[in-house]
């Protein structure tokens, strides 16, 4: 008998620093936290999820789930049929943006617990659901993994310490790695010169600052900033939006 379910959920709370370790599911995931900030790591790349946004997960996809304070999880699986073959969300994995609506959307199902396609209103919500996650935003807040050791115990130790403000020579001598190796590496394994994968390891560091309730001048200066102004440049140049225009609809949440 087929499956009657379209979307099913799950409502989870979390403490800061829990991991979920890697698994998959046989359906989509659209992984979204009410409160706290997640950070998920598919496929080597690490995706950045704070109040304003969800990630999205296709099926069986491999991932972990890092809790930035505390996180209540709201989490809707999602039938490969209708996420998939409908062509209405990514073959690959996506942070996308939760406006107003859809952010209640996503909260209504979790409340109603599973949508049915054998009931209609059920199924045109899924319908509706599915509409506005389709039209969603597309966020750049990812990040892909080097995969040499050298270049991933740097970018482990980085991790760690965004703000740390040692030059390429220094953190090469420390992993083992001349300065010019480690440029290659990341080159040819990230897609990003180091310098540009260091401004990106500190903005999405910002953005989960921002996203537990620092204000812009300190998510600035906990990711390496040297001033206010130097940090909101960067953000708006890169995310297309000031940090506190970012922080205002988590805020509000």
């Amino acid at each position: 008998m087929a499956d009657p379910f379209l979307i099913r959920s799950l409502a989870l709370t979390f403490s800061d620093g829990h991991r979920l370790h890697s698994h998959k599911h046989e359906w989509g995931q659209l992984l979204y936290a009410a409160r706290g900030v997640m950070r998920v790591v598919a496929d080597g790349v690490a995706w950045l999820v704070p109040p304003a946004q969800a990630v999205w997960l296709p099926p069986g996809a491999p991932h972990t789930v890092e809790m930035r304070g505390g996180v209540a999880m709201r989490t809707l699986y999602i039938a490969p049929a209708l996420a998939i073959a409908t062509g209405a969300m990514p073959t690959g994995c996506q942070v996308l943006g939760v406006a107003p609506l859809l952010r209640e959307l996503i909260l209504h199902v979790v409340a109603v617990g599973m949508l049915r396609a054998d009931k209609a209103d059920q199924a045109r919500l899924a319908g509706v659901l599915m509409d506005r996650l389709a039209a969603a935003e597309r966020l750049p807040l990812s990040l892909l993994w080097p995969r040499d050791r050298r270049a991933l115990a740097l970018a482990e130790r980085l991790r760690q310490d965004p703000a740390d403000e040692s030059d390429l020579d220094a953190l090469g001598a420390a992993v083992g790695a001349s300065a010019r190796t480690l440029q290659r590496l990341f080159k040819e394994e990230t897609g990003l010169r180091f310098g540009e994968w260091r401004q990106q390891l500190r903005l999405l560091h910002a953005a989960s600052l921002l996203g537990t309730g620092l204000s812009v001048t300190q998510a600035g200066l906990e990711a390496g900033y040297s001033s206010t102004s130097a940090f909101v440049s960067a953000f708006r140049r890169r995310l297309g939006v000031t940090p506190a225009r970012y922080r205002a609809p988590i805020s509000a949440s």
